[in-house]
């Protein structure tokens, strides 16, 4: 089991793509583990025959144990140690092969030094590796060096290009994309790549499908009628169903773990650590319903996820611009409040793992089509189940969508290490006195919470003012730029 790089010590093993038996070859997704927030894709770093299954699913593992075996012997003969082979001296090139030595049991590759750091998918380092090419090397010769390597957490989704020749080279797509890449039936090594590095993206994908129809992972943009609010954090499919209680069985015991188990942890801790206030606030969102509407129509908005969500985030950036001191931290160890110039804005989405908190980096600095394209990549990567620790690390404040299940508002708890979280409620037709006159109107609920060490009633009031004030005149977003 890797070392995810997050502190964590555990990953419960969901699935296995493997079984005993099967050919793997360098890259290839063995499985799928979960750890406190994320599920990851493990590739096995080895060409070979999947020797053993350690773990079942469902287990969780710690990190440094190992969970899978692969006979790398090119010929699929019984694997033996590595250091018995190096011992071995070459024979002269007219003699005979020497005899095969006896089978021994399955063992990791202990005696070679680790030469890769164990990473998470899409970032940290990956040391490239000098264990396996000489293998290659070997077998070309008719050397064929046996010997069974344990996965030590070669997790990187893209590692280095191999020295020696190779048919192919795998092409470079975050683990969402090659999924996408899967349902779709599109081959990642026919796509051409317009990320940077060469990486796929997810339009690079839906590009090369074309001529075909693409499924649900990418909903139409039709608005839905009972409940107008963005549907971002509603996740692609529910949990699944309860199984059926038994008859007479009057409590049912779930093991706290994953998700669940960090989420609480989370949460407790920053209940008792960050002193709470929440503020409220109903407004009449009609102008900004309406903007939503032209927008969906706009050129340049074309192909983008336009919904009110999109235009609550831009007005809260606008407030923190007006009041950049909300946009800090609590030092505790060095007793000092670190106030963040940039603007990392986390999306509370629930999936059916459960609730987890991605970011939008650096959202400050992009512009609206910028910012709808990267709020429906996290959308899209947290239904897919493939968002990663990193995406969810760095996060300055928060929004949390609680109307997209009918509920007027709530007073959120703050993702741990952030100052505020803003819960914007169901946009609703209420009557509303405007212009003098009672009329039906769009209305919704924020509320904002707000750790007081840093923010005190005067600045989170007005914060949440400005975001009620721009949703209400949403020109403000040019007035106020």
């Amino acid at each position: 089991m890797p070392d995810v790089g997050e502190g964590l010590t555990e990953a419960e093993i969901l699935k296995w793509y493997v079984k005993p038996g099967d050919t793997v070859s360098d890259g290839q997704v063995v499985c799928e583990v979960e750890t406190a927030k994320a599920a990851v894709e493990l590739p096995i770093p080895f060409d070979g025959l999947v020797h053993e299954l350690r773990f079942p699913e469902g287990t969780t593992v710690d990190v440094g144990e190992v969970i899978i075996s692969v006979n790398t012997a090119a010929d699929g003969a019984p694997p033996q140690a590595p250091a018995a082979a190096q011992e071995v001296p070459a024979p002269a090139p007219a003699a005979a092969a020497p005899a095969a030595a006896a089978p021994v049991p399955a063992v990791e590759e202990e005696a070679e030094p680790q030469v890769r750091q164990p990473v998470l998918v899409g970032y940290g380092v990956a040391a490239s590796s000098t264990k396996r090419r000489p293998r290659k090397q070997a077998a070309a010769t008719g050397a064929a060096p046996i010997a069974q390597a344990a996965v030590q957490g070669e997790l990187n989704g893209h590692a280095p290009a191999p020295v020696a020749p190779v048919p192919q080279a795998r092409p470079l797509a975050k683990p969402p994309v090659r999924k996408l890449a899967k349902d779709l039936g599109v081959d990642l090594a026919t796509v051409v790549p317009t990320g940077p590095d060469g990486i796929v993206t997810r339009e690079d994908v839906h590009k090369a499908a074309a001529p075909v129809e693409v499924p649900a992972a990418v909903p139409p943009q039709a608005p839905a009628p009972a409940a107008p609010a963005a549907a971002e954090s509603r996740p692609a499919a529910s949990a699944p169903a309860a199984e059926p209680v038994a008859a007479g069985v009057r409590e049912t015991r779930v093991p706290i773990k994953g998700v669940r188990k960090a989420t609480a942890q989370a949460m407790v801790g920053s209940a008792f650590t960050a002193p709470h206030v929440t503020e409220f606030v109903t407004v009449d969102v009609t102008r900004t319903m309406r903007l939503v509407e032209e927008l969906k129509a706009d050129r340049d908005m074309a192909g983008l996820r336009v919904n009110p969500l999109l235009l609550v985030a831009r007005a809260l950036l606008v407030a923190i611009r007006r009041n950049p001191e909300v946009n800090a931290s609590w030092d505790e160890a060095a007793q000092e409040i670190v106030v963040k110039h940039y603007v990392n804005l986390g999306i509370a989405a629930a999936t059916p793992r459960g609730l987890i908190v991605p970011n939008i980096k650096d959202a400050h600095a992009k512009t609206l089509p910028e910012l709808a394209s990267a709020l429906g990549e996290l959308v899209a990567t947290a239904r897919e189940g493939r968002t990663t620790p990193a995406a969810m690390q760095g996060g300055t404040v928060t929004i949390t969508n609680v109307g997209v299940f009918g509920v007027d508002t709530g007073t959120p708890i703050l993702n741990p290490g952030e100052s505020a979280i803003l819960a914007v409620g169901a946009i609703k037709l209420q009557p509303w006195v405007h212009k003098g006159k009672v009329k039906p109107r769009h209305v919704t609920t924020l509320a904002l919470s707000f750790d007081h060490r840093l923010v005190d009633g005067e600045l989170g009031s007005k914060v949440l003012a400005d975001v009620a004030a721009v949703l209400e005149q949403p020109k403000r977003l040019i007035t106020w730029a």
